[in-house]
């Protein structure tokens, strides 16, 4: 838990004095401020963000691009939230087994790695990961073409379907990720963005007709049911993206994340911490704050307009906020009286069918010349990719220094999905064997389907879902956000409207959410918005940097 002590340190140097008093609890339930703070140099705070994951990095790296005084507040002694990189007693390791993508040259990351002098080396693996069970192994490599022929080299693979799939597939990617990354191309359009979506009609077409199905329906369409290698990668892909299986699926989401691998994805050396610190330390060079240890306790509105950001010891006012939390941690936060937006609590009651994290953190003896790579592991094609029956793995190499154990090897991370609403059901008393059946299982799947990786293993330390929260802040040890299943709901909320007056929320839970680029970007889109017609002064990059989705 010591990972970035440098970064901490300098945030805390940047925080002003504490303000005389504490906050306290009123009548009403919520915290009535006493003296409050702004930035350390007298400034009013233009935006607050709640939150140092991606989306509440990205929010507060896009606003202090464009000249505001933003200030992030994060928990935890480090930012990166799930997607962060912690120190245990000597070793380092990922919170959670994952890739990473958005890396590419013209992709988020990979602009702002540019763009700010970020010290963030990446290795662009190949393959980026290897898919194993029992009836199948599978590489998948940054070359699309090479991995599509890889599956028609398969015995009885039906070629010619697979390619018209993949085609359409990556047409279908292109398309929605460019609208994603494109000003103004959500809701609400203007009168530019509908002119160029009518005149797209006929290329929208074919993508719209998935709407409301299955990606399982689409692999139908293309005569790909029954292929089980097809159906067997993808089932694992869309668990560890779109969060359910392919039956399960909406189409044009899990179109979308197929396309994962090959979206500027790779491993960044050091750990994704390194990338979280990187930006965190891109905000601090334009003006702005990260203050690490500062739970925020309550959030209430400003008499005058704003709200009113409570921690312990310290209150600050802001005329936005944008919090990167999980619904039920947001609704927790704002205070009591306060009326809800029936979006937050729906997406309170979703996911409520999401997803814990079931973790073994590895030391692994050292293996000379041994470079970083993953693994998706499948004990049981047939049966459902959850509670140690599907693994994710992420090992590092053996070079590298600052993401390996205290003897010098590298370590690994190991990941299963359970069900959340499973776990809480159970008496207390019966969650500690649920959870270690769990982690049995999962040692399982890694010396039956990984046996060179399991006989380097020098020591595991298992992590139930209330460690996984004790690491990255998760309620419940919650990941990856709200399953996207199929129906139009998933499309209700593309524009991600406030909470509240000044109030938004960003992270995997919100739309496009799921992976850490798409998490970045959302919190892009919501410090764009929330700074539309704002009177803050554009830093001295800013103009020259237009906008951070273009």
């Amino acid at each position: 838990m010591k990972f970035l002590r440098p970064l901490a340190r300098r945030a805390r140097r940047l925080q002003p004095d504490r303000p005389e008093g504490v906050c306290v609890p009123s009548r009403a339930g919520s915290l009535v401020p006493r003296p409050a703070s702004a930035g350390r140099d007298g400034r009013p705070i233009d935006l607050l963000v709640i939150g140092a994951g991606f989306g509440g990095l990205g929010a507060g790296l896009r606003a202090a691009e464009l000249g505001a005084m933003v200030v992030v507040l994060e928990a935890q002694a480090y930012p990166g939230g799930c997607a962060s990189t912690f120190e245990h007693a000597g070793s380092r390791f990922e919170s959670g087994a994952t890739l990473f993508s958005g890396l590419g040259d013209e992709q988020l990351f990979g602009r702002w790695i540019e763009r700010h002098g970020i010290d963030v080396e990446v290795d662009w693996l190949d393959p980026l990961v290897e898919y194993r069970s029992p009836r199948l192994e599978l590489g998948v490599g940054l070359d699309r073409d090479a991995f599509v022929e890889r599956l028609c080299a398969l015995p009885g693979a039906p070629r010619e379907a697979l390619r018209r799939f993949f085609a359409f597939q990556e047409r279908s990617a292109d398309r929605l990720w460019r609208t994603l990354e494109e000003p103004g191309a959500l809701p609400p359009f203007g009168a530019g963005a509908l002119w160029r979506h009518a005149k797209d009609l006929p290329a929208w077409s074919p993508i719209l007709r998935c709407a409301g199905k299955s990606l399982s329906s689409v692999l139908a369409r293309f005569g790909l049911s029954g292929f089980a290698p097809l159906e067997d990668a993808l089932n694992a892909l869309c668990q560890i993206t779109v969060q359910c299986g392919a039956d399960e699926a909406e189409a044009p989401f899990a179109l979308a994340a197929a396309d994962y691998y090959w979206r500027g994805t790779g491993h960044v050396r050091g750990g994704i911490g390194r990338l979280a610190s990187g930006l965190c330390e891109a905000i601090l060079d334009h003006g702005g704050e990260a203050r690490f240890g500062k739970r925020v306790r309550c959030i209430e509105p400003h008499a005058d307009g704003g709200w009113w950001v409570h921690t312990l010891g310290e209150s600050l006012h802001a005329e936005r906020v944008i919090a990167n939390l999980l619904p039920p941690a947001l609704d927790a936060t704002i205070a009591v009286g306060v009326p809800r937006s029936p979006r937050l609590q729906r997406y309170t009651r979703e996911l409520q069918a999401g997803w814990g994290a079931c973790m073994l953190y590895l030391e692994l003896d050292d293996q000379p010349g041994a470079a970083p790579h993953h693994l998706q592991l499948v004990q049981d094609p047939d049966a459902l990719l959850t509670e140690g029956n599907h693994l994710f793995v992420s090992v590092s190499g053996c070079r590298d220094e600052q993401l390996c154990s205290r003897s010098g090897g590298a370590t690994a991370t190991v990941s299963t999905h359970v069900p959340i609403a499973k776990l809480r059901a159970l008496a207390t008393t019966e969650r500690g064997a649920y959870v270690r059946g769990v982690q049995d299982k999962m040692r399982r799947g890694l010396r039956e389907l990984a046996p060179e990786l399991d006989a380097r293993v020098r020591r595991v330390l298992p992590a139930s879902p209330r460690t996984f929260e004790r690491y990255t802040g998760r309620t419940h040890g919650m990941v990856g956000g709200l399953p996207r299943r199929v129906g139009l709901r998933q499309y209700m909320d593309l524009s991600n409207p406030p909470i509240a007056p000044g109030l938004w929320m960003v992270g995997d839970t919100v739309f496009p959410g799921q992976s850490i680029y798409a998490s970045a970007t959302c919190g892009v889109r919501a410090a764009e918005r929330a700074l539309s017609g704002a009177r803050v002064g554009l830093s001295r990059s800013a103009a020259s940097v237009g906008s951070a989705s273009a």
